[in-house]
């Protein structure tokens, strides 16, 4: 895919959209946005992506909205600043709902709304100058993104109104141990892309409809009923067969998997 402000690649089931602006730390203009909404969208599309990752271009993952770019807000009105918003909200809504997998390699900072789309992928690897800032109290704003409903739900609400109520930066240890990353690396990208090899590795239908499975705002009857649905698509599944054939013979599965 050609973009301007965005790079999308696909490597053996794995689609890598990285954010090119690295002389602003990857700050957003709209444009930006609405890349990262089509490259979203094409991976989601395609059968043949097992996993996406998220990261930026040079040292930083997302400083946020490129403040230089963004139109004098007091020339606008409430409407045309909802309908900006709103494109960056359905790009975090767009990472929320996919049932691909989504890690972000956070290779640097990943500041207010940079940080909402690491929060909004579904596991993240932080390297070491991986700061996360919701930072948005720090200049008189609120988590417009999304950092306010996710954050909490990732990490608890106490520990979540710190960081929102206060601005402190998570740092990557801190990420670790409260949960929020699984892993610190000296290569956030590099781990990544494991991580996502290890999940496209495993059976496809299986993965995706696990990943839709956690819900936090899903009832237990609800979940009931869904997981029985999706147990029985697994169920019928061509990679089922073969994954429970393949532990009955004492063999690894085979699957078909683009090639690297």
């Amino acid at each position: 895919m050609l973009y301007d402000h965005v790079s999308y690649a696909v490597t053996g089931g794995i689609a890598t959209i990285t954010i090119e602006r690295p002389d602003v730390y990857n700050a957003f203009t709209r444009q930006t946005v609405l890349e990262l909404n089509d490259a979203a969208r094409t991976a989601e599309a395609d059968d043949d992506v097992y996993a996406v990752i998220l990261t930026g271009a040079g040292k930083g993952f997302c400083s946020g909205a490129d403040t230089t770019a963004m139109p004098d807000w007091d020339d606008q009105t409430p409407e045309e600043y909802g309908a900006f918003l709103w494109i960056i909200q359905q790009f975090v809504w767009r990472l929320r709902q996919m049932a691909t997998p989504s890690i972000a390699a956070v290779n640097g900072p990943a500041i207010g709304a940079g940080c909402d789309f690491a929060l909004a992928c579904d596991l993240r690897v932080v390297g070491e100058t991986g700061i996360m800032r919701e930072g948005f109290v720090n200049v008189g704003l609120v988590p417009g993104d999304g950092g306010a409903w996710l954050l909490p739900r990732l990490v608890g609400e106490s520990k979540a109104r710190e960081y929102l109520l206060t601005g402190r930066d998570i740092e990557p240890a801190d990420a670790v141990d409260i949960g929020l990353a699984v892993e610190r690396a000296d290569d956030p990208l590099a781990a990544a892309g494991d991580l996502a090899a290890e999940i496209r590795d495993k059976p496809a239908t299986a993965v995706q409809h696990t990943n839709r499975l956690v819900d936090p705002e899903r009832s237990f009857d609800e979940y009931c009923r869904e997981a029985a649905a999706f147990q029985w698509e697994c169920v019928i599944d061509d990679e089922h067969a073969e994954a429970v054939a393949a532990f009955n013979e004492g063999r690894e599965p085979s699957y078909d998997r683009p090639s690297e």
